[in-house]
């Protein structure tokens, strides 16, 4: 079953129920999720950790894997929430959030984006907070924790992993405009997730087991990151991304 058609059916059965804002959930409160990851084995752990619904008032009622899907799914189900994968095949995060600015923007049902990535890097937390999400939790949050991230979203606040406010708190206390790294933007995203792992001294086998890539898939980013920077080892790549602070 592809992804696209889990979404729909997921969705479909949400549906059927006739599940509203007012049904059920933990307390009484409930609220309608999207989840976008590009990783269906990660998508099914948070749906096994968050979506019983009874106990947690969370309903995930579609499922996205790449930009697209997640326009798409989105769009049909407009949720309260979506759960939201930096990286992603088709333009990331960012793209996502820019497609959907106008179901941000609506006043009467607006859907809040909550970032949850891999990824602790200042560029991406800010990339997507200017873009238009309302926080940026890590994958190493706990399910209540995301459960109550969730739920403090919906209400319109902002919520982030605790070292990760930092850097918002830092980049929109200046006016500065950011400066422009043309070998950084060389990079796709997915190769600067490796990037940043490699650097902090990974082995490739851990690095596959937190992206949920293949080992073979490690080593063909690694390599494309090298010939990209004109940089011959690992070691020289750990050089660079230190003097870039990207560590």
């Amino acid at each position: 079953m592809s992804d696209a058609t889990e979404a729909n059916g997921t969705t479909g059965a949400a549906d059927a129920a006739g599940a509203g804002p007012g049904d059920g959930g933990a307390g009484g409160r409930h609220v309608r999720v999207v989840l976008v990851d590009d990783h269906r084995m990660f998508r099914t752990g948070v749906q096994a950790e968050i979506g019983q619904t009874a106990e947690t008032g969370v309903e995930v009622v579609g499922e996205a894997a790449d930009v697209d899907q997640a326009v798409t799914v989105i769009t049909a189900t407009r949720p309260e929430v979506v759960l939201l994968d930096v990286h992603l095949p088709g333009g990331g995060g960012v793209e996502v959030l820019r497609r959907c600015a106008a179901l941000m923007a609506d006043a009467e049902q607006p859907v809040r984006f909550l970032a949850l990535s891999v990824s602790d890097a200042a560029e991406d937390v800010i990339g997507v907070i200017r873009g238009g999400a309302r926080g940026y939790v890590t994958k190493t949050i706990t399910g209540t924790d995301l459960v109550d991230s969730i739920f403090r979203v919906q209400e319109g606040d902002a919520v982030f992993s605790p070292r990760l406010a930092g850097f918002v708190l830092d980049a929109f206390a200046s006016t500065d405009a950011p400066p422009v790294d043309e070998d950084l933007d060389r990079l796709t995203q997915r190769e600067r997730e490796v990037l940043r792992l490699i650097a902090r001294g990974y082995a490739y086998k851990e690095i596959a087991k937190q992206l949920f890539i293949s080992v073979k898939t490690v080593e063909s980013h690694v390599s494309a990151v090298l010939r990209k920077l004109q940089l011959s080892n690992r070691h020289e790549l750990t050089r660079w991304a230190t003097a870039r602070r990207l560590v």
